[in-house]
């Protein structure tokens, strides 16, 4: 914990002014994003009994698929409780099955009308991870972020994830034993440890849907399934049921022509049956004649065996009028997943009203899909064919403008989350100026957490940074986005891309030769770095952060690398932990930053107490208190009092203990800090168990803070579980 993450949302703090002034962007912001709806998911909920409904719903009807049905059917594990006595089932207690096709196939639906069909089969419920928002990051982090995303579904709050991928495995056994869980990986690209996140409970079951490269999960016991395009007889249906089977009989011969040019891909039917839906004069020998040459006409493009295919998203596309084509081609570049209306208007530069009849005459030609949250995404071979006419018509110059506007949308509403959570925060970029005219959307009546937004949209955020960072005209963007995106990272600890962003902002202030920002960022870089246990990787960026933060001069960076250097100096070296500390302290008191010099003062009376020195650890620690109460820093300054009580408990002190932290759980219960509150109980309850204080109290202190664990799903609970258990006298 840094200054930079030690409290929650202020939003009566006073403004930073000691950011250096750097170059930042050179347009109105209110011309990016203004005036738009911006859509927020829920949190997920946390606590031991959250049951997810994750899996999408069918929008459309299934047609034909009841073998499938009936194969997933036949490998449910046996509907029994019975575990001893009677034949042994030769099927695994967990079921485990791999569906394999095509792009546009139907793998998703067929497993969401399983799953609606099979809810009572799993009461605990259904898990849904979405590997296509998942990628772009290093090797192995798709399936490490996989298993964060069950971990949050089944209730765990985001401080009690483990950080590496095995700690996370780990848990979710843990987590699903005992509960009957449908979890379903979809569009998985690289299924290799797929077959790890196998949810423990008995008549549980994982799906994994992906190209032929999920057949390798053959070999960890998993049952494939080839999803085959419709034959004739279903993809007619399908075609009659979006357009009128009165039309399809009519013309028997070109229903089936198209349906044949479709490849029976119902994502291809949609396509044409949309057009014909829209045009009622529009005959199905006119629309398979047109489809027939379509293809000679596509010969250049790099859709590979999808080029038939192709050829209806081309007739749908051609129909389009010029700003629903524009915007169709440009939201086929977006760096992201998913997009709202907002981002569409800032990528094509539209207004709101434009950009929402464009939207609407995207998704009438099913070129587009809206999702219950408001949100729009491409099926896989629509964006690829959308990128495809971009190429052609547009250029690489419009593509670039493209990632610019973009990346300055996410860099105008990242940076007013950031503020809004915490105005003092330290910053390098100069952007107040910028923000001036725009309207901020999480102020208000009815406003959207900023924690809450950033979350929904983190990994769009990432896939932007990704494409402005192979820009050469956009570094500068780049590191602001990084430096406003990492406020979501003090509050939701996806650390595979805390780390990613922040590899991206170093570089990024490295080519625009801002010093100052690359020593901000590599210090911050170093603590997804040790939460990763890659201490030396850690040690590296924070040498090269203070070499920067030296030639930058800028009092105030060069004292958060050293509150950064001490904190990786507690683990091991507490003489030059508190060396690191006391510079960080003279650093800010110089440049007149008194809440930097109260935390970092905090921290040096942590190591102080460590370290044995308990008295001269109080006088700190109380100077830090006084100091951060004055500022109305009142959650961080009840940390403070926590280890005011830890020090006196180390002292004997106990009745200075008892109060100080007493005090402390009431400020820390009142705002909300949960995770200190129950550390602060814990700390109570020893100190008065080890002087013999009333065994009901330390009960009641083990009680309510294993009653904050469990509700998180910390793994602390077990061990207060046990020691509640354990022959600790029950309460009268």
């Amino acid at each position: 914990m840094t200054a930079e993450d030690a409290d929650g949302p202020d939003h009566t703090a006073a403004h930073n002014d000691l950011s250096g002034i750097v170059n930042g962007p050179v347009v109105q912001a209110g011309t990016i994003h203004g005036g738009i709806t911006f859509r927020v998911d829920a949190p997920p909920p946390v606590g031991a009994n959250v049951r997810p409904d994750e899996i999408p719903p069918l929008t459309v009807r299934l047609i034909n698929r009841s073998e499938g049905l009936a194969r997933l059917d036949g490998w449910l594990a046996p509907d029994t409780d019975d575990d001893n006595g009677g034949d042994e089932d030769d099927r695994a207690s967990v079921g485990f099955a791999a569906l394999h096709g095509p792009p546009g196939v139907g793998k998703t639906a067929l497993v969401s009308r399983w799953s609606e069909r099979g809810r009572k089969r799993f009461p605990d419920g259904q898990i849904y991870v979405d590997f296509a928002n998942l990628r772009g990051g290093t090797a192995g982090a798709d399936v490490s972020e996989a298993a964060r995303c069950c971990l949050r579904s089944l209730g765990i709050d985001d401080a009690y994830i483990p950080a590496t991928f095995a700690e996370r495995i780990q848990r979710l056994r843990s987590r699903s034993a005992g509960r009957r869980l449908l979890v379903f990986l979809d569009n998985v690209s690289q299924p290799g440890q797929a077959a790890a996140l196998l949810p423990k409970g008995k008549g549980s079951f994982l799906v994994v849907a992906g190209g032929s490269g999920v057949g390798e999960l053959a070999a960890d016991g998993a049952k494939l399934m080839a999803v085959e395009p419709l034959d004739r007889d279903s993809a007619l249906e399908v075609l009659a049921d979006r357009c009128g089977a009165e039309r399809v009989a009519a013309d028997p011969a070109s229903a089936e022509r198209l349906v044949e040019l479709c490849d029976g891909l119902p994502v291809a039917l949609h396509v044409v049956a949309a057009r014909l839906a829209a045009k009622p004069r529009l005959t199905l020998a006119a629309l398979a004649a047109e489809l027939t040459d379509e293809p000679r006409r596509l010969a250049g493009m790099s859709l590979g065996k999808e080029r038939s295919v192709a050829a209806a998203f081309d007739l749908a596309y051609r129909e389009l009028d010029p700003e629903p084509a524009r915007l169709y081609r440009l939201m086929g570049w977006h760096p992201g997943a998913t997009f709202d209306a907002g981002v569409a208007a800032a990528a094509a530069d539209l207004d709101p009203g434009r950009t929402a009849d464009a939207l609407d005459a995207l998704t009438r030609a099913s070129l587009l899909e809206e999702a219950p949250d408001g949100r729009f995404r491409f099926h896989d071979l629509v964006r690829l064919h959308a990128g495809e006419r971009a190429t052609e018509e547009d250029g690489p110059a419009e593509r670039t403008a493209l990632v610019r506007r973009v990346t300055l949308h996410y860099l105008a509403l990242a940076a007013l989350a950031d503020r809004a959570v915490r105005r003092d925060r330290l910053r390098i970029a100069e952007l107040d100026q910028w923000l001036s005219d725009v309207h901020d959307p999480f102020v208000g009546p009815g406003a959207p957490r900023p924690v809450d937004w950033l979350e929904s949209e983190h990994r769009n955020i990432l896939g932007v940074l990704r494409a402005a960072a192979r820009e050469e005209t956009l570094h500068t963007e780049v590191w602001q986005l990084a430096e406003a995106f990492t406020v979501l990272f003090f509050h939701h600890r996806h650390l595979g891309d805390w780390r990613e962003s922040l590899e991206l902002g170093a570089a990024a202030a490295a080519e625009a030769m801002v010093p100052a920002a690359e020593a901000r960022l590599r210090s911050l870089l170093s603590r997804p770095l040790m939460d990763l246990g890659e201490y030396e990787a850690a040690r590296r960026e924070l040498d090269a952060a203070e070499a920067c933060a030296e030639v930058s001069d800028h009092l105030v960076v060069r004292a958060s690398v050293q509150e950064f250097s001490g904190r990786y100096w507690d683990r091991t070296d507490p003489v030059r932990a508190m060396e690191a500390y006391r510079k960080a302290i003279d650093l800010n008191t110089a440049a007149s930053e008194g809440r930097g010099a109260a935390i970092a003062s905090y921290f040096l009376g942590c190591a102080q107490d460590a370290a044995k020195a308990h008295r001269e650890a109080l006088h700190t620690l109380r100077g830090a208190h006084d100091d951060l109460v004055a500022r109305e820093d009142l959650r961080m300054a009840a940390r403070a009092q926590v280890a005011i009580g830890i020090a006196h408990g180390h002292l004997k002190e106990t009745d200075a203990a008892v109060r100080a932290l007493s005090e402390a759980i009431q400020i820390l219960h009142k705002r909300k800090a949960t995770h200190y509150e129950a550390q602060a109980l814990v700390a109570l309850a020893d100190i008065q168990e080890s002087s013999q204080g009333d065994p009901r109290q330390v009960r009641d202190h083990l009680e309510r803070a294993l009653e904050i664990y469990e509700a998180g799903g910390s793994p602390l609970a077990e061990e207060l579980r046990k020691r509640l258990t354990g022959g600790e006298p029950a309460a009268e």
